[in-house]
């Protein structure tokens, strides 16, 4: 992946996504397709489990990478974070999910036991799409709001 800058992005264009639930006798099932629930080509799915308590996860920032982030067993909360702004999430029904855009510094914390953390990216993994430390995240937004 070629990185030409870190995108700026606010929270604010970070919106929650209800997946449409289809309810069965024998169970429940919700679809994420390309392009339709998710306004890009999933390139990588991952997972998060057996989060031991107190621990925190993420903790950085994409350049270009969007990610659907979704609790589809137990609940966490999302922390987002665009420079200026803060606002925490607590995602906990396995249809609901929120849309990380790139230029967003994100923290899941509160990790209920059983949790599983679902996320749905738009770009494989390269670890030069991630800001990894928060006063380098800091002076990129910075940069970019001057």
């Amino acid at each position: 992946m070629i990185i030409e800058s870190h995108k700026i992005s606010s929270i604010e264009n970070c919106p929650i996504i209800t997946l449409h639930k289809h309810h069965h006798e024998n169970g429940n099932l919700s679809v994420v397709e390309n392009f339709k629930e998710l306004p890009f080509e999933l390139r990588r799915i991952y997972y998060l489990y057996d989060i031991p308590g107190g621990e925190e996860r993420g903790g950085h920032s994409h350049h270009n990478c969007e990610e659907f982030i979704i609790a589809v067993c137990g609940s966490f909360d999302i922390i987002l974070d665009d420079g200026v702004t803060q606002r925490t999430i607590n995602l906990n029904r396995s249809n609901v999910g929120i849309l990380v855009k790139p230029g967003i510094w994100r923290v899941l914390n509160n990790f209920s036991s059983g949790a599983v953390c679902l996320v749905i990216a738009s770009e494989e993994y390269d670890e030069s799409d991630y800001v990894r430390s928060y006063d380098e995240f800091k002076k990129l937004t910075s940069d970019k709001n001057t």
